[in-house]
């Protein structure tokens, strides 16, 4: 029986609205997963705006790729900002 293992990877995450030294190093599976696993510790009062909503650049430290997301501050579900 073989099990799909998902290595973790180490990103930087920072709330877009926020300085990119104040970023936070995570390590998770996926962009997606950091980008939530950073809201976890966040401040959301801190969060711009009343759209319920806060946008997060997740940089892969390995790689240097970058992404940003918008996540719903409801449902938590992150998705790919325009």
């Amino acid at each position: 029986m073989t099990h799909d293992i998902e290595r973790l990877r180490r990103f930087r995450v920072h709330a877009r609205h926020i300085d990119r030294h104040h970023a936070r190093f995570v390590e998770d599976v996926s962009f997606e997963a950091a980008a939530v696993a950073y809201l976890e510790g966040f401040d959301l009062s801190a969060a711009p705006g009343e759209d319920h909503e806060i946008r997060v650049i997740v940089h892969e430290v390995g790689t240097s790729h970058e992404h940003c997301f918008r996540i719903d501050l409801e449902s938590g579900e992150p998705v790919p900002c325009c």
